[in-house]
């Protein structure tokens, strides 16, 4: 998978511009998905000097990124006709997805399992998730039925 993973309030707590302490079992378990094949980019506000800085914290750590605040390494808005900022990406992780950031090891777990949702967000909704409950099936509003 290509996985965007954002920086500050991601890898570290928040507090950009400076660099804030590591959250817990960040780079650790970057460094087992790109174990585990996945491409991981560096998705981050930071530029210059302080991309640089992010970059070398996360290089002295062990954690090497695919490519950076890019699609792919050699991604070049004069060369590519069809840039667009948004990233092309399986997954993103990130503080801001709605929920917050679950910890690092469920991370790992959400990704490894093929269940990014239902298992570890304590969903109760029986049409998400695994299909172990496949025998209930949903009564189909109408459009007049806002409740």
């Amino acid at each position: 998978m290509i996985i965007a993973v954002d920086f500050d309030g991601t890898i570290v707590e928040h507090k950009y511009p400076e660099i804030g302490e590591e959250r817990p079992f960040a780079t650790d378990t970057l460094k087992l998905l790109a174990r585990d094949h996945h491409q991981l980019i560096l998705w981050t506000v930071r530029e210059g000097e302080l991309l640089e800085e992010a970059v070398n914290w996360c290089r002295e750590r062990g954690v090497e990124f695919w490519a950076i605040n890019r699609d792919y390494p050699e991604e070049e808005v004069e060369n590519n006709n069809h840039f667009s900022r948004k990233l092309k990406v399986d997954l993103w992780i990130d503080d801001r997805n709605i929920g917050g950031l679950p910890d690092w090891g469920e991370i790992y777990q959400m990704i490894t399992s093929g269940h990014p949702f239902s298992r570890y967000h304590g969903s109760h909704d029986p049409y998400v998730g695994d299909g172990a409950h496949h025998h209930h099936h949903r009564r189909k509003k109408k459009w007049y039925q806002i409740f």
